[in-house]
């Protein structure tokens, strides 16, 4: 049985994600002996109290969120070391990273595909994950033909919460663009857009489109309107980090390789539900759409709420959009029940009635043309994938 300590943020999503990975490889494997060290203690007693603290315990590895400096300290140490790069990446010790370019690039084809020509970043520009994500959301965006403006904070503190009340956020903010996607480096800060946004009264998503990273559901749920995520295979990462310390403690290797967590998809929720569209009675139409998405509307309901007529407005919303009306509401319609899949535990023809879908196998062919996956088989694919990770 190992012994391991945990030095880890567990206030956050992500190391609570982390941590259910490690602790369903351990069930798996011997079940480990875990001491979840508080993270301050980084500060208190550095790298040789950590060390101290290992020995006397009789540790047999450490996970932690550790600074750069600390590298060759821990490297002295007869200690096996897995570090998750939190500031920047370690060269001599295993990191628990993540495809941070592939991650601002699904970003920006997601916001491409809903026809937006306006783009921003919100992050850091001295953090590797911030810093890449930017970099593979504007690539893309540039590859498309466009460019993406750009508002970096000037402190990296995760707890600097109430930047909106800044006035250079506030301007940067009213002067960008209008309809802009904007995709921030992570929850936290999508949130601190959203916040800005309904301080300066800009109108989310009609106006601004915002999309986060790591779909954390209290930031995401808490937030008005609702945050849409990118979601990151967080308890893989862990269940592979906790793999790797595994094969480091019995080989005594100390660098063997790191920790890739991928992006897996994008969670819709009202803070992207729009297409861009800069004509009134499109627009218009979309958001009565949005707004009435979990009944069972029809076209002629929509085509009720401007004054065109139903050729009229699907010629324009075809040129717009690139759907019908009608196809447009199902896709969404989709998108919708693929949520309520993740985040909810009601059965398929439970959710099936609360969409207005009148038959639920007509509801299961068409989420399946749209996905992939039929219902059941999206929610055990993209649900918790503790139970799939194998032996």
């Amino acid at each position: 049985m190992h012994r391991v300590i945990l030095l880890l943020d567990f206030a956050e999503e992500y190391s609570k994600l982390l941590l259910k990975g490690i602790s369903a490889y351990s069930a798996r494997n011997g079940q480990w002996s875990f001491c979840r060290m508080p993270l301050y203690y980084r500060e208190m007693i550095g790298v040789k109290g950590i060390a101290d603290w290992a020995r006397e315990w009789k540790a047999n590895g450490i996970i932690g969120q550790l600074y750069n400096e600390m590298e060759e300290g821990f490297l002295a140490e007869d200690i096996p070391v897995i570090a998750q790069d939190f500031k920047e990446r370690f060269e001599k010790i295993p990191n628990i990273t993540g495809s941070y370019r592939e991650t601002g690039m699904m970003g920006a084809e997601y916001f491409l595909n809903k026809g937006y020509y306006h783009f921003a970043f919100y992050g850091f520009n001295n953090i590797v994950w911030s810093r890449e994500r930017a970099e593979g959301f504007e690539s893309a965006v540039q590859e498309a033909g466009y460019e993406v403006n750009y508002y970096e904070h000037k402190k990296s503190h995760t707890a600097d919460m109430w930047y909106y009340k800044s006035k250079s956020l506030s301007k940067w903010l009213k002067n960008l663009p209008k309809p802009v996607a904007l995709m921030a480096c992570d929850d936290n800060r999508a949130v601190h857009i959203i916040e800005a946004c309904n301080h300066n009264n800009i109108k989310v998503p009609q106006e601004v489109a915002v999309l986060g990273v790591d779909n954390d559901m209290t930031f995401c749920e808490l937030s008005d309107p609702q945050l849409s995520s990118i979601d990151l295979d967080i308890e893989r990462a862990g269940y592979e980090s906790a793999r790797l310390l595994d094969e480091m403690i019995r080989t005594g290797e100390k660098n063997i390789r790191d920790i890739i967590v991928p992006p897996l998809k994008i969670i819709t929720r009202s803070s992207t539900d729009m297409y861009a569209s800069s004509d009134e009675y499109v627009a218009e139409a979309l958001t009565f759409i949005h707004r009435n998405i979990d009944s069972n509307i029809l076209v002629d309901q929509v085509v009720k709420e401007v004054p065109l007529s139903r050729r009229a407005l699907e010629k324009r919303f075809l040129k717009i959009t690139g759907q019908p009306v009608y196809k447009y509401i199902t896709k969404v319609r989709m998108e919708r029940l693929a949520q309520k899949l993740l985040s909810t535990d009601q059965s398929v023809f439970e959710l099936a009635l609360d969409l207005g879908f009148q038959d639920s196998n007509n509801l299961a062919r068409q989420f399946r043309q749209l996905t992939g996956f039929a219902p059941g088989e999206y929610r055990k694919r993209f649900g918790s994938n503790t139970t799939s990770f194998k032996r």
